[in-house]
């Protein structure tokens, strides 16, 4: 059976998502809407020229426009947004409407919760909801499950998880040894929002931006610094409450990168609260969106991801530990960028699996919802192989 796909945004990491589902999701036809349709037709047109077919076609699309955008919905048996986090709840309101499966790449704890309040509504309209699909959360989450079942089968009783996650240039640059490697509002709201996470058995909300620690990483990355940041874990510490005994996510970055943050915070610079300028209101935060970004973009420097996994548990006789580290660059054959690819292609492999059926009806937690040995599998399709290090007797600090 052939499926028909209907991707939001296509931007990066809509058009990565696109490609990898016109390639491997057993499509008959992706479109790619955007509201800018040029942008739509072009990110087609690459699709189409990547696999040497005309799989992929472009469309128009308003995604505030809610009412148009359920009626376009209705054709295709899978939605997979790529828009600002902030549409994703109507998003998915519509695609239930119009009896039509809908994934998403999260990034908002609030707002993925809201979905998941469609659970009933979706198990009765016979369609899957499973939003968090993009990298972190995503990928993360669901290597992190992967982890926790190897260390059981090693005989060992998961305790804690260690998150660690980020997407890098390949070299630094000034302002701030970073670039744009998605939106900047997703940006500033992972570094701006509550950061949720399981300490002791207990859910516990801490403060962003904090928590700094360094970590060493094989040549050429070296030593990166690690702090903490919304969203990356999503529902995971409700989840595996009563499983683990912490669960925890920090973003990677290079040495130096909070300690620029925090100047911008302290300045007032990200603020949400208007101030008055020449007699008008000005939001610092999207002020600074719209003067940063271009500033943060580097069109032509590649990228990288780095993403550590590690689960640390109990054996019978000892203590347990398994490490997953994956490392991606951007690729030069079909230019897609490693963020694109560790976002893009994994959402697009949790779209498929929704599309097929391999996932039953209801607005479900990606950590609970996807089989992660097949989601693996998925992966190694894609040449994404993930580097397991498992010790015994592990120190556990």
């Amino acid at each position: 059976m052939d499926y028909n796909y209907l991707i939001l945004g296509a931007g990066q990491q809509g058009t990565a998502a696109a490609y990898d589902l016109a390639r491997w999701g057993e499509a008959e036809r992706v479109t790619l809407g955007d509201l800018e349709l040029e942008r739509a037709e072009a990110a087609a047109a690459r699709v189409n020229r990547l696999l040497g077919r005309r799989i992929a076609q472009a469309q128009q699309l308003d995604v505030s426009a809610i009412r148009t955008l359920e009626e376009k919905l209705r054709p295709y048996d899978l939605c997979l947004s790529a828009v600002p986090y902030y549409f994703n709840l109507a998003i998915a309101q519509a695609a239930l409407a119009a009896q039509t499966g809908f994934c998403d790449l999260g990034g908002n704890t609030a707002i993925v919760r809201g979905e998941l309040a469609l659970d009933q509504q979706a198990r009765q309209a016979g369609i899957t909801i499973v939003p968090d699909c993009g990298l972190a959360p995503g990928l993360a989450n669901i290597l992190a499950v992967y982890a926790m079942e190897r260390l059981e089968q090693m005989g060992g009783r998961p305790q804690e998880m260690r998150i660690y996650c980020g997407g890098l240039p390949q070299k630094p640059r000034s302002p701030l040894g970073y670039k744009l490697v998605f939106s900047i509002e997703g940006l500033t709201n992972e570094y701006l929002g509550p950061v949720y996470v399981l300490r002791r058995g207990q859910v516990k909300v801490i403060e962003s931006l904090s928590e700094r620690e360094e970590l060493l990483f094989p040549p050429p990355l070296g030593r990166l610094e690690a702090f903490t940041t919304s969203g990356g874990s999503s529902t995971c510490p409700w989840s595996f409450q009563g499983r683990l005994d912490s669960y925890e996510y920090k973003t990677l970055r290079y040495p130096g990168h909070l300690a620029q943050l925090k100047t911008l915070v302290g300045l007032g610079l990200l603020s949400q609260e208007p101030v008055e300028l020449a007699g008008q209101p000005v939001v610092p935060q999207e002020l600074f969106h719209r003067v940063a970004a271009p500033h943060l973009s580097f069109p032509a420097d590649e990228d990288l991801v780095v993403l550590r996994v590690r689960c640390i548990g109990q054996g019978d006789d000892a203590p347990l530990e398994v490490q997953y580290d994956l490392l991606d660059y951007q690729d030069r054959t079909t230019g897609f960028s490693a963020m694109e690819r560790l976002t893009g292609f994994p959402a697009a492999i949790v779209a498929a699996m929704c599309a097929q059926g391999q996932i039953g009806p209801g607005a479900c937690l990606l950590e609970q919802a996807v089989p992660a040995g097949q989601f693996m599998s998925e992966l190694l399709r894609r040449g994404i192989k993930p580097i397991e290090t498992s010790v015994k007797g592990a120190d556990n600090g």
